[in-house]
This record gives structure tokens, C-alpha cells and sequence, in this order.
């Protein structure tokens, strides 16, 4: 087996009395497709923040290619939940690319003909070559979405960080940016963390799942974790988990279905 691409040793982290979860032991191999799953405020996104190096562990350690993690990493890219940008910020859409190239350097950008040739192969990974002269301010949520996702995978990383990147897409755009992620950690060698509140869009690209609750988690294949059992433990109360026609519904809890940019989510 490969070494791992991320590792996360007995971690824990908790704010105040409150602790998000404790213990968490998590290898991660190249091309591996994690999603991260779970209520409202269990600490999906502060995970990927101690990631990236923003959020400090109160316990464990986690290392990113044998080393401890460190914030500014050019070989993590990171797809932020869905933010609106204002209507008056001159920056095109293919500067926006162009930062997931040249945005860790100072003074102006740096062109080439291989910088170039990337920029042209992501437009039309994310269907936005139509896109790349306008403001960012003038583009729709699920337009600036797409260009996130070529910014966090235009320089080729070896993780991508992904906190619910379908949120603003339509069924259509979903699908195009799944399979970009797909495409990308088979091509690239990269590993993907994927949080998300509906497993479906993604359930036939994902390998594990690591699902939060309650300050407890579990992690295993999506067959392993997503049954009404394991979430009726994690939850502490009565949980159905309903297939039908390759899809998944969980049944007894709202807060699978969130949308929220919680403190702790």
C-alpha cells in the first residue's frame, strides 16, 4: 500500500465543554473518495479547517505527506462552501482560475504556455468557457461554484477539500462537478474529502464514508455506515435508512439534510 496521503492520529476538538469529536483516527491513500457526512454543528467544516492548518486540534495530530499540516499549502485544494461575491468586483472568471495557479505568489500574475494551456483545459472541465470574460460579481451562484471547483483542481493537487460543492448546482451541474472530482483524483492521484448533506450524487464514486454525530462518528464503506443501526446509534434515537432505486434517504433526523453554514458544521 501507497503512503498516505493525509493522517489523522487520535484527534479531538472541542470548544469549551462542547467537543465536536474526540479520537478520530483516519488514513487516507491516494485516489481515495471520502465523504463526510452528519448533522447540523458535528464539525464537518472546522475538520477540513484543521486540515488546511486554520483550525488548532485540542488533541491528535494530523499530517499532510508525512508532515504536520501547516496553513498555505500549494498541494491541498479547497472548495469553499458557496459564497455570493459583489456585483462590483472587476475580477473575471478566468482570473479567479488563474488565482488556483499563481494566488500564493506576490505582484502580478505570471503567464506561460503551459499556465495557459491549463486555464483552457479547466474552462471546459467546468463548462465555462462562455464565462471567462465576465465579472465574477455578474455570475450566478451555481457559475461561481464551477469555477471554485477548476480553481481548487487547476494546479493538480494531491488532496482536494470539498465542503458542499453541489450546494448551488442544478441535477445537471451536479453531475458535471462529481465527475470532475472523479476524474481528477483517477487521473491525478489525488484523494478527495467531500463533505456533503445528500451522499447520492456521489455514492457511486465514494470509497468510505465518515459520518459525525452527536460527538461520535463512524467510518466505513458507504454500506457499512449508512444503515438504519449505525444511525440509530450515532443519533441516540431511532434512524430508517431507505433504498430505493440505488438512491439513499435517511429517515428520522433533519439534520442530514441541512444547508447550514453553521458555526461548527
Amino acid at each position: 500500500m501507497s503512503k498516505p496521503v493525509l493522517s489523522i492520529k487520535n484527534a479531538s476538538l472541542a470548544f469549551g465543554d462542547r467537543t465536536l469529536w474526540s479520537n478520530l483516527n483516519l488514513e487516507i491513500q491516494p485516489h481515495e473518495f471520502i465523504a463526510v457526512i452528519g448533522s447540523n454543528g458535528s464539525g464537518k467544516t472546522t475538520l477540513l479547517k484543521a486540515i488546511l492548518g486554520q483550525e488548532k486540534l485540542s488533541s491528535g495530530s494530523i499530517e499532510f505527506l508525512g508532515k504536520p499540516v501547516a496553513r498555505g499549502s500549494r498541494r491541498i485544494g479547497y472548495i469553499p462552501q458557496h459564497r455570493s461575491i459583489d456585483a462590483a468586483t472587476p475580477m473575471r472568471a478566468i482570473d479567479m482560475l488563474r488565482l488556483g495557479l499563481d494566488g500564493h505568489r506576490f505582484g502580478l500574475p505570471i503567464t506561460s504556455r503551459a499556465a495557459n494551456k491549463k486555464i483552457e483545459h479547466i474552462l471546459g472541465c467546468v463548462d465555462a468557457f462562455d464565462l471567462a470574460g465576465k465579472r465574477a460579481g455578474e455570475l450566478s451562484g451555481g457559475e461561481l461554484q464551477r469555477l471554485r471547483v477548476g480553481q481548487a483542481v487547476i494546479d493538480e493537487p494531491d488532496l482536494i477539500l470539498a465542503d458542499e460543492p453541489l450546494s448551488a448546482l442544478d441535477l445537471a451541474q451536479q453531475k458535471v462537478i462529481a465527475d470532475l472530482l472523479d476524474r481528477e483524483r483517477r487521473e491525478h492521484n489525488s484523494a478527495v474529502i467531500f463533505v456533503t448533506h445528500d451522499v447520492n450524487p456521489i455514492l457511486s464514486m465514494v470509497d468510505r464514508v465518515l459520518y459525525l454525530a452527536n460527538g461520535k462518528f463512524k467510518i466505513g464503506t458507504p454500506d457499512e455506515v449508512l444503515r438504519s443501526e449505525v444511525l440509530s446509534e450515532l443519533y441516540g434515537t431511532a434512524v430508517d435508512v431507505v433504498r430505493n432505486q440505488g438512491r439513499i434517504l435517511v429517515v428520522g433526523t433533519q439534520d442530514h439534510r441541512h444547508h447550514d453554514d453553521e458555526e461548527w458544521s
